[in-house]
């Protein structure tokens, strides 16, 4: 720094420009931005000397142009810790994409691709054709497509099958999702008449007949998939009410939401169904998740009938629904894990956090805890190993948890303990947990790479606590 304030000796725009620590910044940055950051820099520089401050040399000048540099070019949209104990957590992008996805992406990225253009004839082909044969294969449905999620899934179906006309749902399925999404008001955009039948806790198969007339089109089944209604109830059944639709005439429409194409109580979670089951029941069109269960880029998929499918496909909405090459390679690349069920827990990151046993996740809690305890003690926080719940999040299995394990971190307030909540949340790569009962709780189960946690909390930490 300078010795008394004087504005006269704090450099110009156009000597900072060419001192030769600037240079490298120009190369990251650019020139123009790089010139408007470091006006910006000496115009806060020279208001802090005018109220009384020192006055920077060059190399103070340099550190406020880096630090407004870094700021400028920070994002949030950045790799972080999930510690909530949520694996498919939906504010944090849900499901990790296998190693395989993510270089069918990249090599997306980087290429041409014949996304739209058939190889065999030299003709114009379609985007749908790369993913059509998987879905068949692993669904059992006789055709699928494609658009960008679940809730345009169901709005084109709905608007393709019933639009002018009438579906009739379970008052017990008019579920709503996050973001205030709620299957009425998307019914009401495709341009579908809703038609409630019995209770929220009772439905049967008597009042769906009652409700059919000239101007229905469908039968909507929602899988309430992120809620769940005990005690005295009565659902009707997918095989039952696919009899129900196709003795009137109509389409039966499932919509499962998180979607699974495997049996998930192979990996000791609880019993969801599946598409190939939903399929096998008679529902003419089904709904379903990409990035959620299955473990896949954000998609939604639609599988079924074929002249139904057809009907879709020419849907004035599925250009605008429709995903780019990237999802395409990175959706192909997961669907064709699901070929080799044996290994698919191994490769699949979901179904891989999801299956860990609690056992493996305490042994890695006790190697963590004593280097977090290393942090934290000393400033006055107290770190043990807890036995927690996770769950699987985005709708699915609402209700069951999965047993796991932490680190519990106490202090002697709760502001501290926000505090440190924050702190974790500013670090290069956030760590966020869970505050719960007087605790910060840091929820192992999705923790892969224990060094690199090590070393963000460390550097982090070790250094805003010091």
């Amino acid at each position: 720094m300078g010795g008394l304030a004087d504005l006269r000796t704090l450099p110009s725009v156009d000597q900072m420009l060419k001192a030769p620590a600037v240079a490298p910044l120009m190369e990251r940055h650019g020139r123009v931005v790089v010139t408007e950051e470091l006006r910006l820099a000496l115009g806060e520089i020279r208001e802090m000397v005018r109220g009384g401050g020192l006055t920077p040399d060059a190399d103070g000048v340099v550190a406020s142009l880096m630090s407004r540099l870094e700021y400028r070019d920070h994002s949030n949209l950045r790799p972080l810790f999930n510690l909530t104990g949520t694996v498919l957590h939906t504010n944090l992008g849900r499901a990790l994409l296998a190693e395989e996805a993510i270089a069918a992406a990249v090599d997306a990225m980087r290429e041409a691709a014949a996304l739209e253009f058939d190889l065999d004839t030299g003709r114009r082909g379609e985007r749908d054709s790369h993913l059509r044969d998987l879905l068949c294969e692993l669904t059992g449905a006789e055709d699928a497509t494609i658009v960008n999620n679940n809730a345009a899934a169901v709005l084109i179906a709905l608007g393709t099958v019933g639009g002018g006309r009438q579906a009739i749902v379970s008052r017990g399925e008019l579920i709503e999702i996050g973001g205030a999404f709620r299957m009425p008001d998307i019914m009401e955009r495709a341009g579908v008449a809703l038609i409630e039948v019995g209770t929220t806790n009772r439905t049967h198969a008597r009042d769906y007949r009652r409700a059919i007339g000239p101007e229905t089109a469908l039968i909507l089944k929602v899988h309430t998939s992120n809620y769940r209604i005990e005690g005295f109830t009565a659902e009707v059944s997918g095989a039952e009410l696919a009899v129900i639709a196709h003795e009137a005439g109509l389409v039966l429409l499932n919509d499962l939401g998180s979607g699974t194409l495997v049996d998930l109580r192979r990996y000791g979670l609880g019993k969801e169904p599946t598409v190939r089951e939903a399929v096998a029941e008679g529902a003419d069109l089904i709904t379903f998740s990409g990035d959620k269960l299955l473990g896949g880029p954000q998609a939604g998929f639609i599988v079924g009938r074929r002249d139904l499918i057809a009907e879709i496909n020419r849907s004035p909405l599925k250009r605008a629904l429709r995903v780019d090459k990237i999802r395409i390679a990175a959706t192909a690349a997961t669907l064709k894990l699901y070929r080799d069920p044996d290994r698919l827990a191994s490769r699949l990151p979901t179904l891989r956090m999801l299956a860990r046993p609690q056992h493996e996740i305490r042994a890695q809690a006790e190697r963590l805890a004593p280097e977090v305890a290393r942090l934290l003690v000393s400033r006055g926080y107290r770190v043990e190993i807890c036995h927690c719940s996770s769950q699987i999040g985005s709708g699915a299995l609402p209700v069951d948890t999965i047993q796991s394990a932490g680190l519990r971190i106490e202090a002697a307030s709760g502001s501290a303990l926000e505090a440190l909540a924050a702190l974790f949340r500013s670090l290069s790569r956030p760590i966020l947990g869970r505050l719960q009962e007087g605790a910060l709780i840091l929820d192992l189960r999705c923790l892969s790479d224990e060094t690199e946690f090590l070393k963000s909390l460390s550097e982090g930490v070790g250094h805003a606590l010091a």
